[in-house]
């Protein structure tokens, strides 16, 4: 049975099945490392984490065992997941999975709201849909919006101001639970946090 160095050597040599036997030896670990923490599909996180592998293998020199450094890359991993979600730096050595990840019903209630918001933006024209979609949930500027649709930037405001009453009008015609707005600000500011575009 070759060593875990072995296989890797020999997959830097082009040898594919030594690269497929070195991850299949360690396939599980890595997945359970991600599926305790995220409360979610890990699968991408552990195929970013092969290959983070493959991309570093001819820089591996073994100070330390393969399986260690599979589990520093996935430790990276996991890091950038949570800093991708949240749009900010984040220090594990003081950070919980509380903080940072969803309860599972917390999840299910959030996969909830983001199925109804999906099914709202369905209902309303495709111009207001866009032009909510990229000044919401991409970050684009009023001017920007105008760019993409080409109209006037105060054909933008109304139409996001239009759309936003529109969501709202079909939110409420469904039996939306515990969602409730007070104002246009307190919705507009619930729907950036859904991000219904996010798998």
């Amino acid at each position: 049975m070759p060593s875990d160095a072995e296989l890797l050597e020999v997959w830097r040599g082009g040898d594919a099945p030594a690269g497929e036997a070195l991850l299949g030896r360690h396939f599980d670990a890595i997945y359970r490392f991600f599926s305790h923490k995220t409360g979610e599909d890990v699968s991408d996180l552990v195929q970013r984490t092969f290959l983070g592998l493959v991309e570093a293998r001819e820089r591996f020199r073994a100070e330390a065992s393969v399986r260690t450094y599979l589990f520093a890359i996935a430790r990276n991993v996991l890091k950038k997941h949570f800093e991708d979600r949240r749009k900010e730096s984040v220090n594990f050595e003081l950070s919980t999975l509380e903080d940072l990840a969803p309860s599972p019903s917390s999840l299910v209630r959030h996969r909830r709201t983001e199925a109804l918001l999906v099914s709202a933006l369905r209902k309303i024209p495709l111009d207001q849909q866009i032009a909510l979609e990229l000044h919401y949930w991409e970050g684009l500027s009023g001017s920007e919006v105008s760019t993409v649709l080409d109209i006037p930037e105060a054909t933008v405001r109304s139409r996001l101001r239009i759309g936003i009453e529109k969501l709202r009008s079909h939110l409420e015609s469904v039996d939306a639970g515990d969602l409730s707005f007070d104002d246009d600000e307190s919705f507009e500011t619930w729907a950036k946090s859904v991000q219904p575009y996010s798998r």
